[in-house]
Formats: C-alpha cells, structure tokens, sequence
C-alpha cells in the first residue's frame, strides 16, 4: 500500500535536513579552524603556506573546469589575507574587512541603480496599449 504525505510534511522533512546539513558544516568549519590555528600558532602552517595554496587550490579549480578563468594575483593575495585574519583571531581587521566589502556592495549596487533599465512588457500588455491607442495592430513600439 502506498503511502501518503502532505506537502507540509515533505517541506518540514526537507527543511530539516537542510538544517542538520547547516549543523555539521558549521560544526566542521569550526573544527578546521581550531586545528588550522593550532597549527599556525605552532609554526606548522606560515602565511606564506596559505597564500601558496590559495593559488594551488584555484589552479586545481581552473583545471578541473569548475572556474573559467584564474582570479588575478590580488584577488588571491585578499583570500589568503582573509584566512591568514581569521587565523590570528584578529577580530578587529575582519570587521573592518566586513565593514569594507559591505561598502563596496553598497557602491556597486548604488551604481547599478544609476544605470538606465529596459522594460519590456508582455505581449499582452502591448496588445492592451494597442487598443487603448486606438487598435493599431502594427504599433509594437512605444516611444514616450
């Protein structure tokens, strides 16, 4: 016999599971850090290891297809700073990093906004302005 479950069901299981996945992977990357900073604290990883690796890593993802291009040298230098800020627990730059990438958000989209936007409108819409304009059925343009 088959069995039956409502949409709600299927959503709380579902979400659920995303919430566990969220659990572990926090519980993982806290781990990591824990290890990578004992690590960096005993002399076993250096700056100079994580900026290397930060290039290996993006080299091995360029390779295998999963990035198309190389993020260029100060692109690679900024994420290994990042972890390197992380490591040393120096809470003070990562929240002026965060501080600092949030205004460079702000300004990107500040300046998109700038741009000029092409609307377009359904067909249906177009058909209704034809009417209104008088029932031309060649008029698809409208040019204020």
């Amino acid at each position: 016999m088959a069995m039956q479950i409502s949409l709600d069901e299927v959503l709380s299981m579902l979400l659920s599971r995303v919430d566990a996945m969220t659990m572990a992977n926090e519980n993982m990357k806290s781990k990591f850090n824990i290890l990578a900073r004992a690590m960096y604290k005993k002399g076993l990883l250096t700056d100079e290891d994580i900026t290397e690796s930060v290039k290996e890593e993006h080299q091995l993802l360029l390779s295998l297809g999963a990035i198309k291009e190389m993020p260029d040298d100060a692109a690679l230098k900024s994420t290994a700073d990042n972890m390197i800020m992380w490591l040393k627990n120096d809470a003070d730059a990562i929240k002026k990093s965060m501080k600092d990438y949030e205004e460079k958000v702000k300004a990107m989209i500040e300046e998109e906004q700038k741009k000029p936007h092409l609307d377009v409108a359904s067909a249906a819409d177009l058909e209704r302005l034809d009417r209104m304009n008088g029932g031309s059925q060649n008029s698809r343009l409208i040019v204020p």
